[in-house]
């Protein structure tokens, strides 16, 4: 029967033309599930800031993740996972509604009328003609920029790196931690973390199957066995919670919240107003940029793009980004995206849309088993964001060093994304840089002339918005 199974799987999949198997295939769907998960309790509380029920929005994520991931399947087949993505969600939560006072109801219009517009262009071959504009020593250098921008993010989670008034951002003060007594909370979190980063590398090096998998639940694991030993205290006002599954509520624990809430609650009312295109331009600038260095980044890493850098099926794949969109902001959520966390998949073996089939089961089953999915702590994923930057990081010897008109833009696009700490911010210093510095060295011929546009449009935004 598993064999009948298989071979029905490779036909629909092609398994074996890209290399894989189902079982890779499976671990690389739990691997990239597992460290993208955190979204199931992040969206809910980060949009429950703009008034939202946080029951219906945990709903509403597992479901369009569902939708998009598995129309990103069937569409493009990549191992690519969509979900409503950060960033996003806090410009929708804090700046569209709680700091411009728009509804979250006129919020959710906005990123559905960014979908459509979405749609338009992917069908229309824009969306493509951009990523096929970008050089290919570019290409590698956002897949290096995002490497370091969700190992930073990894960092952060876990708080190995924190904010710090006087120096911006700083190491963990294990000594400070002492003192205020907080150890027990903070600090052993992020001892736990290290010795994730480190319980994960020893497996990778020894190669062992599913190590980043592995890596997150030894962490989760260690999290479990201190909180019961009084070595980890929570304390949810320090955003240090229980990492053991909250049962309190019997079987209703395991039945989906209503979605009613926020179903279908778009508000056009503001439609035709200059505040509106502004707030849809701004969903539809940074989504835009955001999936397109995601797509270049994890595409690089798993070897998918040809041999002038361009992605076979990216038309699916950018229809499959733009339908969720729309259909999540009807779900109730905010913009749903291609997440760059599918890295972690790719880097388990990866390579089909067999992968996001089982994502999207495992979103499913989160419908009804969120409480233990909602127990992933932080410092449980970090590792596994922190692994995954480096292996996207070995993307750094495929650029041309020897030749800076390509080199310099390269190196602008790898630190604007962590010290901006946006994907589409490192895409804009690169297309700006490149453009310039190839123009005044007397070699503006090679350079597109959609790379001028995009240049001129990113220096816009920059003095406009």
């Amino acid at each position: 029967m598993m064999s009948n199974n298989g071979g029905m799987l490779d036909k629909i999949f092609h398994l074996k033309a890209h290399g894989t198997d189902v079982k890779t295939e499976l671990m690389a769907g739990i691997t990239t599930f597992m460290t993208m998960a955190y979204i199931l309790a992040v969206n809910p509380s980060i949009l429950s800031a703009a008034g939202m029920d946080k029951g219906a929005v945990l709903t509403a994520t597992a479901l369009a993740s569902i939708v998009g991931t598995l129309l990103m399947a069937a569409l493009a087949n990549y191992p690519f996972a969509l979900a409503p993505g950060m960033g996003l969600n806090a410009y929708f939560a804090y700046t569209v509604v709680l700091q411009m006072g728009y509804s979250w109801q006129m919020a959710l219009a906005a990123v559905f009328t960014e979908g459509i517009i979405f749609i338009i262009l992917s069908v229309t071959n824009v969306r493509q003609a951009i990523f096929d504009a970008i050089p290919l020593n570019l290409k590698h250098a956002v897949s290096v920029g995002i490497g370091l921008f969700i190992a930073l993010i990894g960092l952060f989670n876990a708080q190995v790196i924190v904010a710090n008034p006087a120096t911006k951002i700083s190491l963990f003060s294990f000594k400070q931690s002492l003192l205020t007594g907080s150890f027990h909370t903070t600090g052993i979190t992020v001892v736990l973390a290290l010795l994730g980063i480190i319980f994960t590398s020893v497996l990778m090096v020894k190669k062992v199957r599913g190590n980043i998998l592995w890596g997150i639940l030894f962490t989760w694991i260690l999290g479990m066995i201190c909180e019961s030993t009084g070595l980890y205290i929570p304390d949810p006002s320090k955003m240090a919670f229980s990492v053991f599954p909250n049962l309190s509520a019997g079987i209703a624990a395991f039945t989906p919240a209503s979605l009613a809430p926020v179903f279908l609650h778009v508000d056009f009312t503001k439609f035709f107003t200059f505040d509106f295109l502004i707030v849809v331009f701004a969903f539809l600038f940074v989504d835009l940029f955001d999936t397109l260095g995601t797509l270049i980044g994890v595409a690089t890493k798993a070897d998918m793009l040809d041999k002038d850098g361009k992605l076979p099926n990216i038309k699916g794949a950018l229809l499959a980004d733009a339908v969720a969109t729309s259909t999540g902001a009807l779900l109730g959520t905010s913009t749903t995206t291609t997440f760059v966390e599918s890295a972690s998949g790719v880097s388990e073996g990866g390579r089909t849309g067999l992968t996001s089939v089982f994502v999207a089961l495992l979103f499913a089953l989160s419908l009804f088993l969120s409480p233990i999915f909602l127990a992933i702590p932080a410092f449980a994923t970090a590792p596994a964001l922190v692994i995954v930057g480096f292996l996207m990081v070995t993307s750094i010897i495929k650029i041309d060093f020897s030749d800076y008109t390509e080199a310099i833009p390269a190196y602008m696009a790898m630190i604007a994304m962590p010290f901006c700490y946006s994907i589409s911010e490192g895409i804009s210093f690169g297309v700006i840089s490149y453009a310039i510095i190839n123009l005044l060295s007397g070699k503006s011929s090679k350079v597109s002339p959609l790379m001028y546009v995009l240049a001129i449009i990113f220096l816009c935004k920059y003095v406009f918005l």
